[in-house]
C-alpha cells in the first residue's frame, strides 16, 4: 500500500488496535473515550442546559423537550459532522449545526444558549473522568479483595526480607502483600477525595462571567450540576487546569503501584527464587524459540503501563499554563493525556487483578530461601543479644567482623560465634534462638492483620458506594 493513501481501517494507535489494544487498554476505558460516545456526552450536557433552562424559564419548556429527545448521536449524519469540523476548524460548532437542524420545530435555536464551547466540552470531560473513577475503584475492590485473603493465609508464613536486593531479615510474607494493599488504599482514598474536587460541572460563559445567563446564573449552575451528578465550581476553570493534572496525576500513581507489584511478582518468580509464580496455562506461549519458557509476561505488560502512564503526568502539567481567560492549547493536551492515562492505567489495574487472582506462592521456598542466609538475616538479633551485656555498639563491631569473615569463607556464623569468646554472655538456649529464623518476625502477623481489616473496612465503605445513585455521590455544590 503506498504510504501516501489513507487506511481504510482507521486504526493507528495501539489502543485501538484490534490485535494488541486489549493489553494496553480496557472495553470499560474504550467505551469511555470512543468518538461517539464523546459526541453523546457533549449532547447530554447540551440536553442537561436546555432542561434546566427551561426549568427556571430562560428557554421554552417545548424547546428544551425535543432537545432532549434529539440528544442522541445515532440520530446524527456524523460523516455531516465531520465535514463541519474540518469545514469550520471548530471542534464543537461542526457538531452542533447538525443537531441544531436535527431538532424539529425550530428548537434547535434554543441548543447551546448562552453556554461556551468550553463549558460543554469541560463538563463532559468531568462525566469521563467520573467513568474511569468508578471503573478504576470497580478494579481496586477486586484486587484488595484479593489481596486481603492472601495476606491473612501468609501473616506468619517466613519469607526473607530483602533490602537493596541483598537478604536482610525475616518477615513474614503477608506483611509483603500488606505494604501492597496499602498503598493501594492510599490511591482509593485519593479516587473518593478527589472527586468533589475535581469532577465539577462548568457554565461561565465566554470569559467566566457567565453574562450570558443573566439573573439566574447561579441557579442555572447549580441545577446544570445537580443533573449532571457533577459538583458546581465556584469560578470558571478554562484555563485553571489543576483538576485534570490532578486526575492524570492520582490515575498514574495508580499504575505506579500496580507496576511495583507486578514487579515484585516478576523478580520473585525467578527459578533462583521461585517464592511465587503467575498462574499460566497450556497454550500460553513464552518463546518462538525456546520452548520451556514461561515468561512473566503479564507482570512486564503492568510494569510498561505504568511507564507510560507516568509519562502522561508531565504533559498534564504543561497544561496548566494558559494565557488569560481562555486557552485551547491546555484542553487540546488534556484530549490526549486524560485518555491516554486512563486507558493505561485501567489495563495496569486490569491485568494486576488476573496476576494477583491466580497467584501462587510456595511456602517452602520461600522457608528454605531464609534457611540458606540464615546466618545472615539473624546479625540484628544477634548484635541486639550481645548488647544487653557488652553494650550495643561493642556488640555491632564484634557481629560485623564475624558476619563478614563467615560470608568471606563460607564458615556458618552460628559456628563462628561459638568459637568465639563473646559467646560467653548467652546461654546455648539462647544461641539456639537466635538461629531460629522463624521465630523472628517480629510484629509481621499483627501489623499483616491490622492492614488486613483496613482494606476490609475499605472495601466494604467501596461496595456501598458504588452501589449507590451518581447523583447520591455528587458532593458539595455552589
Amino acid at each position: 500500500m503506498s504510504t501516501e493513501q489513507p487506511c481504510r481501517h482507521e486504526r493507528s494507535h495501539i489502543v485501538d488496535s484490534a490485535f494488541y489494544g486489549h493489553r494496553y487498554s480496557t472495553a470499560a476505558s474504550r467505551r469511555i473515550f470512543c468518538d461517539r460516545c464523546r459526541f453523546q456526552r457533549w449532547l447530554d450536557v447540551e440536553a442537561a442546559l436546555a432542561l434546566e433552562q427551561a426549568a427556571l424559564g430562560i428557554i421554552p419548556a417545548d424547546a428544551a423537550r425535543k432537545i432532549a429527545e434529539a440528544a442522541k448521536v445515532e440520530r446524527l449524519d456524523l460523516g455531516a459532522v465531520r465535514a463541519e469540523i474540518r469545514r469550520t476548524s471548530h471542534s464543537l460548532v461542526g457538531l452542533l449545526r447538525v443537531f441544531q437542524a436535527s431538532v424539529p420545530d425550530g428548537a434547535g435555536e434554543f441548543v447551546h444558549y448562552g453556554a461556551t464551547t468550553q463549558d460543554i466540552q469541560d463538563t463532559a470531560q468531568s462525566l469521563e473522568m467520573r467513568d474511569v473513577v468508578d471503573a478504576m475503584e470497580h478494579e481496586l475492590l477486586a484486587i484488595v479483595t484479593r489481596l486481603a485473603d492472601l495476606a491473612e493465609t501468609h501473616a506468619e508464613t517466613v519469607a526473607l526480607g530483602r533490602t537493596h536486593a541483598q537478604p536482610a531479615l525475616p518477615i513474614g510474607f503477608g506483611l509483603k502483600i500488606a505494604g501492597w494493599m496499602d498503598e493501594i488504599l492510599r490511591s482509593g482514598d485519593r479516587l473518593r477525595a478527589l472527586r468533589p474536587r475535581v469532577l465539577t460541572a462548568e457554565l461561565f460563559g465566554g470569559v467566566g462571567t457567565m453574562a450570558g445567563f443573566g439573573d439566574q446564573a447561579i441557579d442555572l449552575l447549580r441545577g446544570f450540576s445537580t443533573r449532571l451528578g457533577l459538583s458546581a465550581a465556584p469560578l470558571a476553570w478554562h484555563v485553571a487546569r489543576d483538576r485534570i493534572a490532578e486526575f492524570v496525576s492520582t490515575l498514574a500513581i495508580v499504575a505506579g503501584t500496580m507496576g511495583r507489584i507486578a514487579d515484585e511478582v516478576r523478580l520473585l518468580a525467578r527459578p533462583e527464587f521461585g517464592e511465587v509464580e503467575e498462574e499460566w496455562r497450556l497454550g500460553r506461549v513464552g518463546s518462538s524459540t525456546m520452548p520451556h519458557k514461561r515468561n512473566p509476561e503479564a507482570c512486564e505488560q503492568t510494569v510498561m503501563l505504568a511507564r507510560l502512564s507516568a509519562g502522561t503526568v508531565g504533559v498534564a502539567l504543561a497544561a496548566m499554563s494558559g494565557d488569560h481567560e481562555r486557552d485551547s492549547r491546555s484542553l487540546r493536551l488534556e484530549w490526549a493525556c486524560v485518555p491516554e492515562v486512563s486507558h493505561y492505567t485501567l489495563a495496569a489495574c486490569d491485568i494486576t487483578r488476573l496476576i494477583v487472582d491466580g497467584l501462587k506462592v510456595h511456602p517452602d521456598r520461600l522457608l528454605e530461601n531464609t534457611k540458606v542466609v540464615a546466618g545472615q538475616i539473624v546479625t540484628e538479633r544477634l548484635m541486639l543479644a550481645l548488647g544487653k551485656h557488652i553494650g550495643k555498639q561493642t556488640a555491632h563491631e564484634h557481629v560485623y567482623e564475624l558476619s563478614q569473615e563467615s560470608r568471606s569463607s563460607g564458615t556458618p556464623l552460628e559456628d563462628l560465634i561459638r568459637q568465639n569468646g563473646v559467646a560467653q554472655h548467652l546461654s546455648e538456649e539462647e544461641l539456639t534462638g537466635i538461629f531460629d529464623v522463624s521465630s523472628y518476625l517480629g510484629h509481621s502477623a499483627e501489623l499483616t492483620m491490622y492492614t488486613v481489616a483496613q482494606a476490609r473496612a475499605w472495601a466494604a465503605e467501596t461496595r456501598r458506594l458504588l452501589g449507590k445513585p451518581v447523583k447520591e455521590t455528587a458532593l458539595a455544590h455552589h
